[in-house]
């Protein structure tokens, strides 16, 4: 956008029209602002071309625009659904804990009274993953 704001773009081309915005509302502020330097908006993929006035192309980008919205929305509620399926089926998400390496060393560290902030020192760690490893210890 940083070219068209300087209007040295006069066309943008893109493969799909979701892939230029992430929601209606920012779709629909990038296209008025390349309305606004004159710059086009063509996507062949879906008979998009913004070069000439033509109403039809504005009413068809219009209702592509809310449809790619709604996509979006459909794809991010089955993720969402997905994720508090995987969830209630005891699945652990995400990346691993790297903080289990640690846990022989927190057990002889607490044996000998040191504290969470001895802890943290001794092992080099943040303060809060020495804490739930001595949370995870006790």
């Amino acid at each position: 956008m940083r070219e068209v704001r300087r209007g040295r773009a006069d066309v943008i081309v893109a493969y799909k029209l979701d892939r230029i915005g992430r929601s209606l509302a920012h779709l629909a502020q990038l296209i008025g602002e390349m309305a606004a330097h004159r710059t086009a908006l063509v996507i062949p993929a879906q008979g998009i071309d913004t070069s000439a006035s033509n109403p039809a192309s504005q009413l068809q980008l219009n209702i592509l625009m809310a449809v790619a919205e709604f996509e979006r929305e459909i794809i991010r509620e089955r993720v969402n659904s997905g994720l508090r399926a995987a969830r209630a089926r005891g699945a652990i998400l995400g990346r691993p804990s790297t903080l289990q390496q640690y846990v022989p060393q927190v057990r002889a560290l607490l044996q000998s009274g040191a504290t969470v902030a001895n802890i943290a020192r001794e092992l080099r760690l943040a303060y809060s993953s020495a804490h739930k490893l001595v949370c995870l210890c006790r």
